[in-house]
């Protein structure tokens, strides 16, 4: 099978960190070596691919999806998880809500405004979801 004919959605989130350099090296630690469990349930919710990014305290995450994947029955699964509720906990102790997040959110889905290849450039407006909930309006504060 060709993997070119796969149509591939990309996601763009991002959250913080503490911004503490020691809670950080640990994170970045359980990073190198996710349990396998998760893993698997990020595969089976139809993730092809997912990398996370880091500058300060600030990480970015970049996931491209196939086409059975949505937010809302990657958090279904991952309600149903236990290892997954123990793996959001112990994150939770080195991750913070953005500043503009609303209570339950935590990451927070991108706007994508420059694509290379897009001719005329213009806002790809996306329905604004975080992972924590099922759906929400614009997470932004336009300044």
């Amino acid at each position: 099978m060709d993997n070119c004919a796969i149509k591939s959605v990309r996601y763009c989130l991002a959250l913080d960190l503490k911004d503490d350099p020691k809670l950080i090296e640990e994170y970045e630690k359980y990073h190198k070596d996710v349990w396998p469990d998760i893993l698997n349930n990020i595969k089976k919710a139809d993730v092809l691919e997912m990398d996370i990014y880091r500058v300060s305290n600030r990480l970015f995450m970049i996931m491209e999806t196939g086409p059975n994947f949505s937010f809302e029955k990657m958090k279904e699964a991952n309600d149903k998880s236990e290892t997954n509720k123990k793996w959001e906990d112990l994150m939770w102790n080195f991750q913070q809500k953005l500043p503009f997040a609303k209570q339950g959110e935590k990451w927070i889905l991108m706007d994508k405004i420059f694509s290379l290849n897009n001719k005329d450039n213009s806002i790809s407006k996306t329905k604004n979801q975080s992972v924590k909930k099922k759906e929400s309006k614009n997470q932004y504060k336009k300044q």
